[in-house]
C-alpha cells in the first residue's frame, strides 16, 4: 500500500500533505503518530495526551487487548508493549508475564492499559481485581503502577482518577 508523503509545514507539529489521502491512510498515520508520541525517552507530562495516544492505538481492535507502558523513574518512556489478546472481550492477563516484562525493561513503573472492545471504557469488577493483583505483584519488585487505562470508542477511563490506585 502507497502512503502519500507529508512535508513539514510552515507552523510547527504540522504538515502538508503532497497527495490525496484515504480515510484508511489518516489512521495509519494516527496510529504511527501515537506510537512515536509514545516512544523511547519520550517524558509523559499530560495525562489527557497520554490517553488520546492510548485510544488511538487500541480502540478499534475487535478483541480485548492488554498492554504495559513502561517507564523509567523520571517516567519517561522504554516502551509500549501488547502482551496479552483475548478472543472476543476477554484476555488472559499472567501476572507473572507482567512482572517478566518489567523487570526485562527495567522499569520503575508501569501504566496498565486495555481496551473494550464494545466501545465503552466504563470499568468492570474485572478490571479492578485485575488492577490490585498486578499491583501487588509488581510492588514486590519495586515497580509502580502509576495507572490502568481503559479504552474505548468513547474516550478512556482511569483507574487512578477513579480512586482505585
Amino acid at each position: 500500500m502507497k502512503y502519500p508523503k507529508l512535508k513539514a509545514g510552515e507552523s510547527p507539529d504540522t504538515y502538508v500533505m503532497e497527495s490525496p489521502v484515504t480515510e484508511a491512510d489518516i489512521l495509519q498515520m494516527a496510529q504511527q503518530l501515537a506510537m512515536y508520541r509514545l516512544s523511547k525517552g519520550r517524558a509523559l507530562t499530560e495525562r489527557r495526551l497520554v490517553f488520546s495516544h492510548l485510544q488511538t492505538l487500541l480502540q478499534f481492535h475487535v478483541y480485548e487487548v492488554f498492554a504495559l507502558l513502561l517507564l523509567d523513574s523520571e517516567h519517561r518512556v522504554i516502551g509500549f508493549k501488547e502482551l496479552f489478546k483475548g478472543a472476543l472481550e476477554i484476555a488472559c492477563v499472567s501476572p507473572r508475564e507482567v512482572v517478566q516484562i518489567a523487570l526485562e525493561h527495567n522499569a520503575a513503573a508501569v501504566i496498565l492499559v486495555h481496551n473494550h472492545p464494545s466501545g465503552s471504557p466504563e470499568l468492570s469488577q474485572a478490571d479492578r481485581t485485575l488492577t490490585t493483583t498486578l499491583k501487588n505483584a509488581l510492588n514486590m519488585i519495586g515497580t509502580r503502577i502509576l495507572d490502568h487505562v481503559v479504552v474505548g470508542h468513547e474516550g478512556c477511563v482511569s483507574l487512578a482518577e477513579r480512586g482505585y490506585l
